[in-house]
């Protein structure tokens, strides 16, 4: 028997007033959602001139803009000269990126033919961002600034099993061919192709290691010492941490580039003279290259190093240890602008750990902060004095 009618009226605003309540709750928490979460970011190339059939690629510094890969993320066309792609990141999200044809011999320049500096956008609000772009690099257009100074040699596919195989610059000091009986101490570099030959830099800046060794030592500020550049390759990330690839990758400098290096050049091998350094991710596995192995290396020059961020922590392999206080000298520094700036509590972190250590800031640990640099190669260059003057002070003074 169905229910008397005011019954069912009664059931029927009560159901109204269910969904009512529940949409009201459901637009509420999309809002609340929207405020705090995704917010969605549509990057548009526009070209003049037009070519018919150009692919035109994003390439950035989070997952959804490929994480740097020049051909992984594909802008769709949409008309003749206009691409774009729709985008959803975490509101607060600083994004960086350059737009390509698909490799980096074809990313977009600036009209003067220069290579122009990443795109960057923090991500606030539901934003359309228009980049017009009339020059695309090729292998002719591109305007270069720099050049090697001093002598350098390479050495090609050096490799051990494992690891992919990559080549090794060596920067000679002035003088090495004339005093055919002194021996100098080397610094050991990552990133290789960054150091000396804007040609091969990223973005076409180098860290100016040749031009600035070059003229310290010409000055008497510190003693010649030979460079050794370790490029690095498409397994960089993995390479320069603490992982399977990262043990190897030390194994691959201990084992078979430094002697290689010893047997080919006038090298002074002791620890004492052996030095390692690297910028970023390369920071941090100079750190575990001299934490892992100081009988081979007794100091580390971390440049804006990943130290601890999002799955990383190399902090806690400093806390846990136990034993004797390891011999070694530590330079580290950072910048305050961008990445940097989400490095430095990490740097924080390692600094403090290793003065629990027993390592005395001025001492074994030299930290210089600069607030005002960002997270490159221009940056870097601009510090790399520092460690070269620390490291290989012909006064052992230290940094001057």
């Amino acid at each position: 028997m169905p229910p008397p009618v005011q019954n069912r009226k009664i059931i029927v605003r009560g159901y109204m007033l269910f969904f009512v309540v529940y949409m009201v709750l459901t637009l509420t928490v999309k809002i609340l959602l929207h405020a705090q979460g995704e917010v969605s970011v549509t990057l548009r190339v526009e070209t003049d001139p037009f070519e018919e059939g150009r692919k035109v690629f994003v390439s950035g510094n989070v997952s959804q803009l490929g994480l740097w890969a020049p051909d992984k993320v594909s802008l769709e066309i949409i008309s003749a000269g206009i691409w774009e792609k729709k985008f959803s990141f975490r509101k607060g999200t600083t994004i960086e990126y350059k737009f390509t044809n698909g490799n980096w011999n074809t990313e977009a320049l600036r009209p003067d033919s220069t290579i122009p500096p990443n795109f960057i956008l923090k991500v606030e609000h539901d934003t359309i961002v228009t980049t017009k772009i009339s020059l695309w690099r090729t292998g002719t257009n591109l305007k270069i600034t720099g050049q090697i100074t001093g002598k350098v040699e390479y050495h090609k596919k050096i490799s051990i099993k494992g690891l992919k195989p990559r080549d090794l610059i060596v920067w000679l000091p002035p003088g090495y061919e004339k005093e055919t009986k002194k021996h100098y101490p080397v610094f050991y570099m990552h990133d290789g192709q960054n150091l000396f030959d804007p040609r091969t830099s990223s973005g076409l800046k180098d860290w100016r290691v040749d031009e600035t060794a070059d003229s310290l030592i010409r000055i008497g500020e510190i003693k010649p010492v030979i460079v050794v550049g370790i490029y690095n390759t498409s397994d960089r990330s993995a390479e320069y941490g603490d992982t399977r690839l990262g043990h190897l990758y030390m194994k691959l400098i201990v084992k078979k580039i430094k002697p290689m290096i010893d047997s080919k050049y006038r090298t002074l091998r002791d620890r004492n003279n052996t030095a390692v350094g690297g910028s970023s991710m390369g920071g941090l596995i100079s750190m575990i290259c001299a934490w892992e192995y100081p009988e081979v290396f007794s100091k580390a020059a971390c440049f804006s190093p990943a130290f601890k961020i999002s799955t990383i922590d190399y902090v806690k392999n400093i806390k846990s240890y136990t034993g004797k206080k390891k011999g070694l000298k530590f330079y580290i520094d950072n910048g305050g602008v961008d990445l940097d700036a989400k490095l430095r509590p990490g740097v924080d972190a390692m600094v403090e750990a290793l003065k629990n250590k027993g390592y005395v800031e001025n001492s074994d640990l030299f930290i210089y902060i600069d607030k005002g640099a960002t997270h490159n190669e221009s940056a870097w260059a601009r510090r790399v004095w520092r460690p070269l003057t620390l490291f290989f002070d012909s006064k052992n003074s230290g940094v001057k």
